[in-house]
């Protein structure tokens, strides 16, 4: 160190006593992520229950599973708190609209779980030459499962190529195709519920054969 260099570090002061204290203050503690419960209902946080069309049910469950939660938020004075100043023909209002929406969405929800129900997953054997078939399924999607995820669980079980395909040129609806014959291989699959095949109904499950025509018939 130079004449210079120590003769400023001589002149310079000391720290303060504040500037020591904060030098060797301990760092603040972190805070404790905040705990969200989740309705086993609707699935949103509780406070947002109220918005959705199963409110009714969202309650019994809260009430069932959290009683402590049920009363600070639903309590008299929990609601009386809420709702302040609302007139009694707001609050029938009110509750009248959300029993009507509720209403609405059981229906909606019955009618799709109809459909479903009467839905057909078609397993099909289609014979390409004499000594090739491939495996075409059909029908999945209406009971919610991912096309794609299936194919890739087809190809991983079968370690053949699967892949997904229109049903014919301008449909909507989508077919997996697999290579290989595997009909019987993915009816058990289906009626064990395999990976992301669980939930499909056995029952609604059909097997079919589809022969390649001959020439001149």
């Amino acid at each position: 160190m130079g004449k210079k260099q120590r003769a400023a570090a001589a002149a310079a002061p000391a720290p303060g006593p504040e500037e020591a204290e904060s030098s060797t203050a301990p760092a603040a503690e972190p805070r404790l992520p905040v705990e969200v419960i989740y309705c086993g209902v609707c699935g949103w946080p509780l406070e947002y229950c109220e918005f959705g069309s199963t409110f009714t049910r969202c309650k019994e469950w809260l009430g069932a599973e959290h009683s402590e939660l049920f009363d600070k938020y639903y309590s008299e004075d929990a609601l009386a708190a809420k709702l302040g100043t609302i007139s009694l023909e707001a609050q029938s209002k009110l509750e009248e609209d959300t029993a009507k929406k509720e209403a609405k969405a059981e229906a909606r929800a019955e009618a799709e779980l109809k459909k479903k129900m009467e839905s057909q997953v078609v397993i099909k054997r289609v014979e390409r030459t004499k000594r090739k078939h491939v495996t075409v399924i059909s029908g999945l999607d209406k009971f919610g499962i991912d096309l794609k995820k299936a194919a890739k669980q087809f190809a991983s079980k079968f370690a053949t190529g699967a892949s997904v395909s229109k049903v014919t040129a301008g449909a909507t609806d989508d077919e997996i195709v697999v290579q290989g014959d595997v009909c019987y291989e993915i009816l058990e699959m289906i009626e064990d519920g395999v990976g992301i095949l669980k939930g499909v109904p056995a029952d609604n499950v059909e097997i079919v054969e589809d022969k390649k025509k001959k020439g001149g018939n």
